[in-house]
This record gives structure tokens, sequence and C-alpha cells, in this order.
């Protein structure tokens, strides 16, 4: 299957080519020479201008303790209140962190982050059987001056095996928390998509996956 970088780097040189702005023909040689053959498209690397985070507010919330409520967002370690803008957070240091972890390449972009789900542990959960940190976004990569974008909204799955019970508690003594563990783990996530011809590879099965390796 041709990888998601492969595709947003063979957009990218297309919608380069019809830019008039200027220093159009020096944006368009990384495109042009992968394009050619002559170096394959993957190692290619990005010079990212900004990164833009997105929670919408129909991404439903719950606060039920339950192992698993029904909803798009589930967040507790910080404190009630705003779980979209507290998600938003998260995921704004995360991928700053992982950009900033990237030397500085050739093809400039936005990166646009559009979370569709966020789904970590309840208390109940946490303090007894574990579970997963079922994360998803979309990536997409924008032109730095029009905004418009250069691949199709690319699905990434960034599921993370939940600590449980004790292993939870050693994990807090250990200054190990969920947001710690969750930031650590998208920074790198965007870090593989941005320079990996693979991408990010979620586990075979997804959710049940993980929980089935507990």
């Amino acid at each position: 299957m041709t990888s998601f970088r492969i595709i947003a780097v063979a957009m990218m040189g297309l919608a380069l080519a019809g830019c008039s702005s200027v220093d159009t023909a020096t944006r368009n040689a990384p495109a042009q020479v992968a394009s050619s053959g002559a170096v394959p498209a993957h190692q290619l690397s990005y010079d990212i201008r900004d990164v833009r985070v997105t929670v919408p507010k129909t991404l439903s919330v719950s606060e039920a303790n339950l192992y698993l409520p029904k909803a798009d967002i589930v967040w507790r370690e910080d404190a009630p209140g705003d779980r979209h803008a507290q998600v938003k957070a998260i995921f704004e240091e995360a991928m700053a962190r992982g950009v900033n972890g990237l030397p500085q390449g050739s093809v400039p972009v936005v990166l646009d982050i559009q979370v569709t789900r966020f789904h970590a542990l309840t208390e109940k959960a946490r303090y007894t059987v574990g579970g997963v940190h079922d994360m998803e976004f979309l990536l997409i990569l924008r032109h730095p001056e029009t905004g418009a974008m250069l691949n199709q909204p690319h699905p990434v799955t960034a599921d993370l095996k939940a600590f449980g019970g004790r292993a939870a508690l050693d994990a807090e003594a250990r200054g190990e928390t969920q947001k710690v563990r969750i930031t650590d783990h998208l920074a790198r996530v965007i870090q593989t998509e941005l320079t990996s011809p693979e991408g990010h590879q979620a586990p075979k099965n997804g959710v049940l996956g993980f929980l089935n390796s507990i």
C-alpha cells in the first residue's frame, strides 16, 4: 500500500506547481526531484512552519466512572473542567515536542491535527484492570501561505497500553502519570508519521489486541 508520506509529497508537488508566489521554483524542487525518481519520496523531510490542533466541540464527553464509558472523550487526570480544552493542551504540547525533535527539512508545511477520539482511563479502570489509552486523530498537511490541503486527511491511531492497579500506582510514584505517558507517546507518534515511509504502525486488532496483551 502506498504510504501516507508518499501520497502527501506527490500531492504537495501538484499543489505547489500551481502556486505563483515568490520562490515557487525553490519550493517545487523537492517534489520535482521525487517525482523524477532521482530520490525516493519518503526521503524528503518537512519544514514545519506551524502546528494547529483542533478538538471539535462535537466530540462527546463522559464523566461516568465506568470501565468503558460510551464517549469520544474520557479524561480524568486534570481537574473537572473543559475536557476539550484539556485534550487540546495535551496534543499541542505533544505535537510541538515531536516536531521540535525533527531536523528542519526542505518541504514547507503547516501541520493540522484534528482530534477524533481521546479515550483515556476512568478511575474505576485505572485502579483495577487497566486497559488502553484509545487515541485517534486526522493528520493534514497544509500549504503555509494558502492553507490549502496538500493531502487527504490521514487517520492516525495512536493507542497506548494503559497501566492498571498496582502498575498504575507504581508508575505514578515514578512520575509516569497518564498525561506524561500519553504526551511522550503522541510526540513519538508524530515523529514517526513525518519521518518513516510506513508511518506509525497501530497494533493489530486495535484496542482488542491491546486488551488481549494485558
